[in-house]
């Protein structure tokens, strides 16, 4: 099941994908469904919701307000990792084993064909980061790795996007992932139950129609299980928490030059069996 967060006469509104459309769902947000609804009735719901045509509604990001600052791995592809300490070893370079992680501050996610605001004369070097992002379902405390499929409740697609001067002018990377606009994600939740866990999704980005990153979730140094595992160890993960898992090689501070956004430019991420997050840079 793919579930969406939609604007439908002046309402926002959940719904389920279909083949007519989007099934509108009776929860007041994103958040609620996932806190408050299970898989099964879900889709018993379903054939007697009536659909509304997608041309009738503007996808919103699936969790527009998430409730708590987005849980985020760093130089969690290798590949990415040597990319990363080559741009700048000071920042980014990695001497021990243990996962990254650090949090990123979302005040309102970025729509599915939205916008990445350019900040000129704050950012000069505006980049991107595809990423599968992981949506707990359930309470999860002291989760086993082997048990971890069983607290996430799907998947979808999110931009990291990252200022890399503030992240790299600052001690901590907080600031340059955090700003308003930052975090564009969708276009849908992928329920957990429409692929094998752990999850072997092909994940890649474009830059007007340049691929620029391309790779397999399989490849992720810290899986979904061990990181679930890992945090749960000392804290509580809530229903919504989302953990974007991390991002492959290919970002542009990795290139030779390195080459950042710039305004118009047209970024897709995209996740096999989730699909495609497209936003402009303005």
């Amino acid at each position: 099941m793919k579930l969406v967060t939609c604007l439908h006469e002046g309402k926002e509104r959940v719904g389920a994908l279909t083949a007519e459309g989007a099934a509108l769902l009776p929860y007041a947000d994103m958040n609620t469904l996932i806190e408050t609804a299970s898989l099964a009735e879900l889709e018993a719901a379903l054939p007697g919701t009536l659909a509304v045509p997608l041309a009738e509604m503007t996808l919103l990001a699936p969790i527009p307000r998430p409730r708590q600052d987005v849980i985020c791995l760093g130089m969690n592809y290798r590949d990415h990792e040597k990319e990363a300490a080559k741009y700048d070893a000071d920042a980014f370079a990695k001497d021990k084993p243990a996962a990254v992680y650090f949090s990123k501050r979302v005040s309102r996610a970025g729509d599915p064909d939205g916008v990445i605001p350019r900040y000129e004369g704050l950012v000069e070097r505006l980049d991107y980061e595809a990423e599968l992002a992981v949506i707990i379902g359930k309470t999860a405390r002291n989760v086993r790795a082997e048990e971890a499929g069983d607290y996430v409740f799907g998947y979808t697609v999110l931009n990291d996007v990252s200022a890399r001067d503030l992240q790299t002018g600052h001690k901590q990377w907080y600031f340059g992932k955090s700003l308003d606009g930052f975090t564009p994600m969708g276009p849908c939740i992928l329920t957990a139950n429409e692929t094998a866990f752990p999850p072997a999704l092909d994940i890649s980005c474009s830059v007007n129609g340049e691929e620029r990153q391309r790779s397999n979730t399989a490849l992720l140094i810290h899986g979904v299980a061990e990181v679930i595992a890992e945090l749960s160890a000392g804290m509580t993960l809530l229903p919504g928490t989302i953990i974007a898992t991390g991002t492959p090689a290919g970002v542009g501070m990795g290139l030779e030059p390195p080459e950042f956004l710039r305004a118009g430019d047209v970024v897709e991420c995209t996740v096999q069996g989730v699909g495609t997050l497209r936003s402009t840079v303005r």
